[in-house]
């Protein structure tokens, strides 16, 4: 599989020969030892990877159901009326198709592939930048492309990469794809990474986003056993990126509803079941409490004093 496409993920290797992840970790770390790939966090790639980058029909049958939650979350922090610039990438691509019914947008990008699944949407302007085609990945780079997006100004950046670290921020396999990055960032108030969890951790070879320059970052729920991403999402968040977590039926953790409400640090999204125990009351609560029972005491006293009163007459 790897041969074939260059990549593939520990969470479809275990699907496909139907065993658990930790067996496929144990057997891809055996053929790694034996020079026939090298491991990537949650997942392979062909020997030498760190310098290779996967061209797009690798790319679009790694981490499928993972993108399309993450598009749909992502989705839901653009507004009607706003401009923004969308980056190469699959997962960019996904995000694109449902930009497609968010009216009075406008989405500058050098994605051909963001174009294409913008092409029909009526009430979607789109502006493609100059530059230099990349067949990898449909892409438009070179100094065309970087002085296109002189000037520009807009909302939101939405990126995608090849690695996410909190040391290094958002990375990729290819020096040209990176510049064209850091300039579709410069031109944004806020920039939003889309990656998905097998790509944080790794670091590639050129850094496109520094971590504190990252608004936001939308990913994928990781598998429960997977302490490095969970580190490092953590990592992100105590640098002051916003965590907004994907389900792969499209639902969201720490957010404010599926379709994408406002995120927040992924320190607050622990999900803390409350305890059993005594309940907080509420400031100045116990002080009411205790003058009602004061008052209550009062009244039974006069009740009882007329009671004996009348039966004195």
């Amino acid at each position: 599989m790897v041969r074939a496409n260059g990549a593939v993920s520990l969470r479809e290797l275990a699907r496909v020969v139907q065993t658990s992840e930790v067996t496929v970790r144990r057997d891809v770390r055996a053929l790694e030892a034996e020079g026939l790939l090298d491991r990537r966090h949650g997942g392979a790639v062909l020997p030498g990877g760190f310098t290779r980058e996967s061209g797009f029909p690798q790319k679009s049958h790694l981490a499928t159901a993972e993108k399309t939650a993450i598009a749909d979350l992502a989705a839901g922090f653009v507004e009607e009326g706003e401009a923004i610039v969308v980056g190469a990438g699959t997962t960019t691509q996904e995000l694109a198709r449902r930009l497609a019914r968010v009216p009075g947008l406008t989405v500058v990008t050098n994605s051909l592939l963001v174009a294409q699944a913008l092409a029909h949407a009526n009430r979607v302007e789109v502006v493609m930048t100059g530059g230099t085609l990349r067949g990898s990945n449909y892409a438009l780079v070179g100094s065309g492309a970087e002085q296109s997006l002189q000037g520009l100004r807009v909302s939101k950046a939405f990126l995608s990469g090849s690695g996410l670290t909190a040391e290094r921020g958002l990375s990729t396999s290819n020096m040209l794809s990176a510049s064209v990055d850091r300039a579709l960032v410069q031109a944004a108030a806020e920039v939003v990474v889309l990656a998905d969890h097998s790509k944080l951790g790794t670091d590639t070879m050129f850094q496109t986003v520094p971590t504190d320059v990252i608004t936001r970052l939308v990913t994928d729920e990781p598998p429960a056993h997977d302490d490095r991403c969970a580190t490092e999402l953590q990592a992100l968040a105590d640098q002051g990126v916003q965590i907004a977590v994907a389900g792969a039926s499209g639902g969201a953790t720490g957010s404010s509803g599926a379709s994408g409400g406002e995120s927040v640090p992924a320190r607050q999204q622990r999900r803390d079941v409350p305890l059993p125990g005594p309940r907080r009351q509420v400031p100045g609560a116990a002080a009411g409490l205790r003058s009602a029972a004061a008052m209550s005491d009062q009244n039974a006293g006069a009740e009882r004093a007329r009671v004996a009163d009348l039966r004195r007459r």
